[in-house]
């Protein structure tokens, strides 16, 4: 069965060039919008499993219409799909839930194989953005968060969010919720970062987290 989508943009001509992309490549695209507060509506009636969102368009723009299509359709993926490479943008979609961040600039196949990864529980991020977003967390959040420069320098910025979580004692089903990722994901990431720590079980990496924050 092939994964239902709505795709949101507010150019006809970009939207109509995605939907034969997609329904060419194994999607089944049930909808279309045009701006914000219909990208909305549109999730809501149709309850797809994936909306990909512009984030320029008029009404709402898609930070504003992110987080009320997440809660319209909640067991909807997001993932948007945008010219801008701006970190605010990213870190604003990210934290509002987006299941993806891909800009407009990648080959259409790698569009369509990022959307695959998302439909099977991966998160989607172009590699510019991936960077920036992976800069952001060691850089800056993970000294708020306290995780030493030598742990966040082994680690993806998904791992340190997995390892801080498993610092939190949340179980594999609560981090795939905080995250909005599969529980096979989670299990995945857990297994990697393990091997780059070192270490054999969860209690063991939290537990060189926290020797290194000594």
């Amino acid at each position: 069965m092939s994964e239902t989508i709505v795709i949101a943009d507010d150019h006809p001509l970009t939207r109509s060039a995605l939907s034969a992309l997609l329904g060419g490549n194994g999607f089944t695209v049930v909808g279309e919008a045009g701006d914000g507060r219909e990208a909305v509506e549109r999730a809501a009636e149709l309850q797809p499993d994936l909306v990909l969102l512009d984030l320029t368009m008029p009404e709402l723009d898609g930070l504003q219409a992110l987080p009320l299509i997440r809660e319209a359709a909640p067991r909807c993926e997001v993932v948007v799909l945008t010219a801008s490479e701006s970190e605010d943008n990213l870190l604003g979609a990210i934290r509002a839930g987006a299941a993806g961040y891909l800009l407009k600039s990648e080959p259409p196949d790698r569009i369509v194989s990022f959307l695959r990864g998302v439909a099977n529980g991966e998160a989607a991020l172009s590699g510019a953005v991936a960077r920036k977003l992976l800069e952001e967390v060691r850089e800056g959040e993970h000294r708020e968060t306290g995780v030493p420069d030598e742990i966040a320098e082994l680690l993806t910025a998904r791992e340190l969010e997995v390892l801080l979580l498993l610092d939190q004692r949340l179980g594999t089903d609560e981090i795939a919720k905080r995250l909005f990722i599969s529980e096979h994901t989670v299990r995945s990431h857990v297994k990697s970062l393990l091997a780059k720590l070192r270490v054999s079980s969860r209690r063991e990496a939290v537990d060189v987290l926290n020797a290194a924050r000594v």
